[in-house]
């Protein structure tokens, strides 16, 4: 069973998850944070047998044969596989903590969904929990909970701007007294970013770069800075388009910001709908509270700073900006949350 989510009702939830395209975070009462690993699985195409999840599943992206295949059952934070994704989530689990979850009587759920998740969307976050165990699931909006994990204010007056920037989407929301007051969600998120990077290479350099290659670019990056004209570079390993050798080049990281600057701007062009349609009372308050930041994608060196040229206003990132949703789901649980107007957390 679904229902639109009330602070008491998510006190009377065991555990909370958030399954993320990247990454899948799991939280359970008075323990803590148990799981937090890829969204990825590995399995056998011939037997249909799984055989690695999470990191090590990850790992194996690219260096299977033909009948081992790398699947990410979650795409934007919608569940697009849900066989998948219950296989998944019980192996992350591990036998020791599903014992524990089983021996509750009548075990509640809570997840992360994302802002304006269409019906089909909430029924299959809604069908992976079943499917474990759970006899009742809470839908949560992701920026609601995001914004109760990083400590933003969201039960006051004021306005508070939060960016959830995910793997495949971001989204940008303008809370007030406890509710979204308006929020776009964009289709850009950090995959689209390491896209644009192998595009570049590809491009540029005749040099096709697997997926894991992109990390030491983005600490270059970090390194020389996303909004500075440095002249830093990097040197790459890839494989030659032409010879199909191996081949390195060094890669000037100032080509590099220039190349995922169009969906950065996008971005940036989200925010600009988000405060077009926000009452002007709530905008004159984000000029001092300016607009903080979670998800894994707000690490990337230079975001935040890019973001502040562009709007005028201050710009934190949270201090575990990855983990965010997943920890503000678990302070409901635990009952941390001042009793405020949050009445109506889900989609």
């Amino acid at each position: 069973m679904t229902s639109s989510a009330s602070l008491e009702q998510l006190r009377r939830c065991q555990v909370a998850v958030d399954l993320g395209a990247a990454r899948t975070r799991v939280y359970v009462k008075d323990v803590g944070l148990v799981v937090d690993q890829p969204s990825a699985a590995a399995v056998n195409t011939q037997t249909g047998a799984l055989i690695a999840v999470g990191e090590f599943a990850e790992r194996m992206t690219g260096r299977t044969p033909d009948y081992i295949r790398v699947v990410r059952p979650v795409s934007g934070g919608t569940v697009v596989d849900i066989d998948m994704a219950q296989r998944m989530l019980r192996h992350l689990l591990g036998d020791k903590l599903r014992r524990t979850l089983r021996r509750k009587p009548r075990l509640r759920a809570a997840v992360c969904t994302p802002h304006e998740a269409d019906p089909l969307a909430r029924r299959a976050a809604t069908e992976t929990m079943l499917g474990l165990g759970a006899r009742r699931v809470e839908l949560v909006d992701t920026l609601i909970a995001a914004a109760v994990g990083c400590g933003l204010p969201v039960e006051r007056p004021e306005a508070t701007m939060i960016i959830a920037c995910g793997a495949a989407t971001t989204q940008i929301a303008v809370l007030s007294l406890g509710a979204i007051v308006t929020a776009v969600r964009i289709p850009v998120g950090g995959e689209a970013i390491d896209h644009a990077i192998i595009q570049h290479l590809r491009q540029r350099h005749e040099l096709v770069l697997p997926s894991q290659s992109v990390r030491p670019l983005r600490v270059a990056i970090a390194e020389s800075g996303m909004g500075r004209a440095g002249v830093a570079s990097t040197e790459i390993h890839g494989r030659d388009v032409a010879t199909g050798l191996a081949r390195s080049v060094t890669v000037d990281t100032a080509a590099v910001r220039e190349a995922i600057h169009t969906p950065l701007t996008t971005v940036i062009d989200g925010i600009g709908k988000v405060l077009r349609t926000c009452p002007p009372d709530l905008v004159a308050d984000l000029a001092d509270q300016g607009i903080m930041m979670v998800g894994g994608s707000a690490l990337l060196p230079g975001f935040d700073d890019m973001l502040r040229t562009a709007t005028g206003v201050p710009v934190a990132i949270a201090e575990r900006p990855d983990v965010c949703a997943v920890l503000g789901l678990g302070a409901m649980l635990e009952g941390r949350v001042e009793p405020m107007t949050l009445d109506q957390l889900s989609v």
